[in-house]
């Protein structure tokens, strides 16, 4: 990745560092990016999905959609200059969608489905990782996951643990995204926190404190809980900083620093 290219949100994460010989900075990793519903966080995942395509030369991709389907991603991507059909035919690429994810009955936990679901994501981290790739797992939406284990907390927490545990045994990165108050209850609550504490950076999306703004779409707040550091410490690098949309990518910067 040339420098011109780094952004804020790239040296938050931790990419600005990257080098081909060694893994992509994520692996091993669980980012957890948190939105609400007058800030979307989505085009963080695009721009994490982007890079792990263009950063790296070895890296690949399971994609969990619970949101939207394929021509969704694959039209937005384009945009960002990441042609998806193309890493799918190379086998960089691999789309799970779960949009009409059936669940046995109202009320009623999804135990099976989820445990077939895992089954489908080993399947494709095994294969993946004979051929010594770098692989990330994303799931674009926590909240529709419950809705498909019918409310289930344990059952969304199990699927993520098990999924967490590949980052250690595989070195795969785990990135999700979640809607935090989105049928926000006391077992919701639970899920929020037992993500927040499981991962290694949270990525939150929120709307500006001073109202909307023509130049300004939202803040982001980045915790970034460093794996090494003398004495076995944990160090927790936080990053604040204001963000712009556009059609072929987001503008970073620090309050006050924007130039037009």
């Amino acid at each position: 990745m040339e420098q011109k290219n780094w952004n804020l949100l790239d040296e938050s994460l931790g990419l600005h560092i990257n080098d081909d010989a060694k893994p992509w900075p994520l692996c091993g990793r669980f980012v957890l990016v948190e939105d609400c519903v007058d800030t979307s966080a989505a085009f963080v995942l695009h721009h994490i999905l982007k890079r792990s395509f263009s950063s790296h030369p070895s890296s690949a991709v399971l994609f969990l959609a619970f949101s939207h389907p394929f021509s969704h991603y694959d039209r937005v991507l384009r945009k960002l200059g990441c042609n998806l059909t193309a890493q799918r035919d190379n086998g960089r690429f691999f789309f799970l969608p779960m949009l009409m994810f059936q669940c046995p009955g109202e009320g009623k936990p999804n135990h099976d489905g989820l445990a077939s679901v895992f089954e489908q994501i080993e399947r494709v981290i095994t294969l993946l990782h004979q051929d010594k790739k770098s692989i990330s797992i994303i799931i674009d939406d926590i909240s529709f996951l419950e809705v498909a284990a019918n409310g289930s907390s344990d059952d969304v927490l199990n699927l993520l643990h098990y999924c967490h545990t590949l980052t250690s045994e595989y070195g795969c990165a785990l990135i999700a995204l979640d809607h935090k108050d989105i049928y926000l209850n006391g077992d919701r609550t639970a899920v929020i926190l037992e993500m927040e504490y499981r991962a290694d950076i949270l990525v939150k999306a929120e709307p500006l404190a001073t109202g909307l703004a023509k130049d300004v779409h939202g803040q982001l707040m980045v915790l970034n809980k460093e794996t090494q550091h003398q004495h076995g410490i944990t160090a927790i690098k936080s990053y604040n900083f204001h963000f712009k949309i556009k059609e072929n990518g987001i503008e970073c910067f620090y309050p006050g620093t924007k130039i037009q």
